[in-house]
């Protein structure tokens, strides 16, 4: 894969094509690998062998655990799943995943201070969307939407920042993403101002971990498909299809399920927010097409999306692929297909 992620500065990485879970198998630096046992602890046990390999450089280290839970097709080891034996199967297995991942946080803090580094080493958690509306119990705290919309159940998801160092622990309703992350990090790191590459999205949080702030200078933007969305410390703008041109106004302090569209209550706030989200879209289409960045700073654009089974790389390795259990079901569409 020309997107792999040496190529995006990591110096190590396993990596997979997709989603993984029990027995996975694996790529370490382009190259397959097969491992035993629950996909959250194997990953784990990998970042924690490359702090103890580097540990004594000296030098500052940056890792990232990209787990594979929980993602259907879902499938947790027996021991875990069995707490949950009164559930659906999906969720039974649902839950089940989460219990792993559970315990190879555990495992990951306790490496920490066992190396002698957790008091200051920055540990960040969140997900990348929200639950399915197949799971029960209901994964999403009863807000509205799931996974694949822009409603609060879709987006709204555990944010967790770890500093024993610079953080006291508290909980903070202070309205934060992914896209804060990487301003955060710079700052923390004293990256100066003129070397980042303009416009950069979000903005970063060394001051949340200090005291209490009133409200974002600027609130968060999200895209998917046709949907948008322009969330502010209080309100929120949106659309289900930009197209259509039809936008809702939410009050989510007063109604974090969204169920009562207050724009015509609020008509100013939502025209302003209108205006703020459309200018923000075309920004993001510009920042797509290259054109707000200079030349050399942005990278070739992707290439046609295609199917990983679907690659002359992988043709190789269809048959022993097709005997496992996560990948059975893609390569049959692929054989009915005639692909």
């Amino acid at each position: 894969d020309p997107r792999h992620p040496g190529m995006f500065g990591f110096d190590e990485w396993l990596s997979v094509s997709n989603f993984f879970d029990v027995d996975p198998l694996m790529s370490r630096g382009g190259k397959f690998e097969s491992f035993r046992g629950d996909s959250s602890e194997i990953v784990v046990s990998e970042a924690v062998a490359f702090l103890k390999k580097h540990r004594e450089s000296g030098k500052p280290m940056f890792a990232v655990i990209w787990y594979g839970t929980p993602h259907s097709p879902f499938k947790a080891l027996p021991g875990d799943k069995e707490p949950f034996a009164d559930l659906a199967e999906a969720s039974a297995h649902h839950y089940g995943e989460l219990r792993a991942m559970d315990r190879s946080i555990g495992t990951l803090r306790q490496a920490l201070r066992e190396l002698g580094i957790a008091e200051n080493t920055m540990v960040v958690f969140c997900s990348d969307n929200g639950g399915l509306p197949n799971i029960k119990p209901d994964t999403v705290g009863g807000l509205r939407g799931y996974k694949a919309s822009l409603f609060e159940g879709g987006i709204r998801v555990p944010g967790i920042i770890e500093w024993p160092a610079a953080i006291k622990p508290r909980v903070t309703n202070y309205p934060a993403c992914v896209m804060d992350l990487f301003p955060t990090i710079a700052e923390i790191v004293g990256l100066p101002d003129s070397a980042m590459t303009k416009p950069i999205d979000g903005a970063s949080l060394v001051r949340l971990f200090h005291e209490e702030l009133s409200e974002r200078a600027k609130p968060i933007g999200f895209r998917y498909q046709a949907q948008r969305a322009w969330v502010g410390d209080r309100f929120k703008l949106l659309t289900e299809n930009l197209a259509k041109g039809k936008f809702e106004l939410y009050d989510l302090i007063a109604d974090p399920q969204e169920s009562r569209d207050v724009s015509g209550e609020h008509p100013q706030i939502a025209e302003q927010m209108k205006r703020e989200l459309l200018a923000w879209d075309a920004g993001v289409d510009a920042s797509f097409d290259g054109k707000d960045y200079p030349e050399g700073a942005v990278v070739p654009p992707d290439p046609k999306p295609i199917d990983w089974f679907r690659t002359p790389q992988y043709r190789p390795f269809l048959d022993e692929l097709g005997k496992r259990w996560e990948y059975e079901r893609y390569l049959k569409r692929a054989k009915d297909t005639g692909d």
